[in-house]
This record gives structure tokens, sequence and C-alpha cells, in this order.
């Protein structure tokens, strides 16, 4: 999913890349962007906020990811890490028994994220401070889950993120019911637009590069909203964005890893479903459809990675769809081989003029979004190309 305006530069932009007013909110951490200054960053001053501070607009609406107000120091570092990440050897897995216990912990409004770094298990405090804990430090109920960290002379309690244990998809229960919110996006019409856009050619892409696996969960009830959005398990983008995303699958798999496709083009009435059936705590994880979104102009994609070797997809710090801080690009928990999964396939999108969503690791929109108009075709009439 994306919203259907971003910021940069101290400036607001909706979906048809027209500039807004600024907050003053929208320039307040132009000194994370100065403590870059002569890295290898290529990000703006607004969008070193937006990348630390989860900072994102959809009209005047400002909202914070809690988590930068702790750990920007460290979001900062890991900003420059996933920038080096093709020279970075790949990490090995963290030992299978600090999985339950790695995660968010909380405390009178004191977040401890607990992560897995260089083999080592550490506990990151305000001020992006972290400190090397120990398995002794964890409480557990009596069935062995784990409940409680004990750190600085303080319990914090484990928050709950992500789906259940053993789930790939975390859900969220819709505000009305989906099969009447698809009967009236059917019958609604997309916004008009003015402007000179490109012919839309929209490609299939595993019939451009069959090596590119699809995992198209909105053809399923696998899905955040528990419900059936397409009636075919297909993925399109416009010609350019999806010839650079066949140059990015080739270019992984010199390392060993192939692109899993969640979501391509997405009609303009599945994005007026998302929008009327989400919660309003949650909107900043769908786009506005009276503004449209990039996945209705073919020019945005929701992806991963997989194992050319076994197959299967690699493990990320949050699951797809997820709607919690876990989500963002730079957030500094879980493990390092997952943060490394997670800035191997940035590298490699941002590497073909793909640009990621401040709020959404998976996220990626092509560099000339702009240019191609909002599409409300299904894909059952699509022609084959």
């Amino acid at each position: 999913m994306n919203v259907g305006s971003i910021s940069a530069e101290g400036a607001t932009y909706n979906s048809q890349g027209q500039a807004r007013s600024a907050s003053p909110l929208d320039r307040r951490p132009k000194r994370w962007a100065r403590a870059l200054k002569g890295r290898n960053t290529r990000i703006s001053a607004f969008q070193a906020s937006t990348r630390f501070g989860g900072v994102v607009t959809r009209g005047d609406a400002l909202r914070a990811c809690p988590w930068l107000l702790y750990f920007a120091p460290l979001a900062l570092l890991l900003l420059v890490t996933a920038a080096a990440v093709a020279q970075t050897p790949k990490p090995s897995p963290a030992p299978l028994e600090w999985r339950p216990l790695i995660g968010e912990y909380a405390s009178n409004n004191e977040n401890v994220i607990v992560l897995e770094k260089d083999g080592k298990l550490y506990a990151l405090v305000k001020g992006g401070t972290t400190s090397e804990v120990p398995d002794s430090a964890f409480y557990r109920d009596r069935s062995g889950k784990v409940t409680h960290l004990k750190f600085n002379g303080a319990i914090y309690e484990r928050k709950p993120l992500g789906p259940e244990e053993g789930a790939t998809q975390l859900k969220v229960k819709p505000v009305r019911p989906v099969k009447t919110l698809l009967k009236e996006a059917l019958a609604a019409q997309p916004p008009d637009e003015t402007g000179d856009f490109l012919p839309t050619d929209l490609v299939e892409l595993k019939k451009l590069d069959p090596t590119i696996k699809l995992d198209v969960r909105y053809a399923t009830n696998n899905n955040l909203f528990d419900a059936v959005f397409y009636s075919q398990a297909r993925a399109f983008l416009q010609r350019a964005p999806a010839e650079a995303l066949a140059r990015v699958n080739r270019r992984l798999k010199a390392k060993g890893y192939g692109l899993l496709v969640h979501d391509g083009y997405r009609p303009w009435y599945v994005t007026k479903v998302f929008w009327d059936a989400t919660p309003q705590d949650k909107k900043i994880f769908v786009a506005d459809p009276s503004k449209g979104s990039r996945h209705n102009r073919g020019a945005a994609v929701d992806l991963s990675l997989y194992e050319l070797k076994s197959g299967r997809p690699v493990e990320m710090v949050s699951t797809y769809d997820e709607t919690t801080d876990r989500a963002y690009p730079n957030y500094p928990g879980g493990t390092s081989l997952q943060r490394w999964h997670r800035d191997l396939l940035r590298s490699a999108m941002e590497a073909e003029g793909f640009t990621v969503y401040e709020a959404e690791w998976w996220h990626f929109d092509y560099k000339d979004w702009q240019r191609y108009r909002i599409g409300n075709i299904p894909f059952e009439k699509l022609t084959n190309r």
C-alpha cells in the first residue's frame, strides 16, 4: 500500500507532483541531514526527517513514528549501512533461542527495542544507546512465552507486534463489509486528470521475466483485509518500470536472490475499497482515492526477496503489509540478517530508479510515476503483453 502524498525538501506534494504548503514540523529535523553531510546517502533534509521521524503528510495531517524520538542516532547509522550494503558481508542468522526475545518492550511510555547485531543481543534505549542484554533479563510465563524484560532496574512489558505466531499476514478489520465497498467502488469513477501523460503500456512481469516470483495476496484472502480483491494472481507495471525491475532481478541473482512481487498496477476501484475499509488511525498505510496512488498509475511495486537456492522467501524485519513501526525501512530492530535483506532490496531497487516509501520497506515508486495516468482496468480486461 502507499499514501497519496509525500513530502520532500520541506514541502508537501500531492499524487500529481504539485507542491503544497509545508508544516513547521516538516522542517524541524534538518540537524539529522547535517549530520550526514559528506556521506553518500543521497537524501534531502526533509527526507532525513521522514525516514527517521516517520513523519508522513496526508493533507494537513502529520503522523510521527514514535521510535524515532528515542532511536534517531542509530537510525542514522542504519541509513549509512543501507547505502553500503553491497559491500557488507551477509550476516549469519541469529540463534533460534533469541527469536522470541527480539522485539519491543514498554514501561511508562518508555520503549526498549531488543535486537540482534553482530551475533550479540542488545537493548536499544532512548537516545540511541545500546547495551548488551543477557537471556536472564527476560521473564516467561508458565507456557514459556516471553512476557517482560528487566533492564536498568525497570520492568518492561513485551508489546505485541505483527501477525500471530506462525501467520504471514497481519489483519485489519474493515470498518464496513468489503463486498459492499466493492460494489460502491465499481460504480464510482476515478478523479479527472489533466496533463501531458505518457501512453499506458502495462506489461505483465512474469512474461517479461519468468524468474520473478509472485505472491499476489490481494487475489487471495491472505491479505490485510481478509478479502479477495483481484480475480487473477497477476502483476503488471508500465513498461519502463517493468524493464527496470527485470534489471533489478538480474542484478540480485549474482547474490543468490530473486524478486518476489506482491503487487504492481492496482485498479483505482481497489484503492477506493482500501481507503473506505481502513480505520482512521491506519490510513497512513493506504492511498486517498481522490488523488489516486502510484499503484493506480502502474509505477509502484510491492515486493520482497526469495532465495534462488531454496526458492523460499527471505525473512525481513516485518511481514508484508504490516501496519506497525517495524514496517519503516529504517526501523532499527530485528536481526542483522533481516536488516541486511531489507537493505539489499532497497539498494538494488534504488540503483534502477526506484524510491522506497518512508513507511513501508516493501513499497517502491518508479522515478517517473507522475507521468502516468490513473488506471482503472481490471486484470481480466488487460491484454496479454
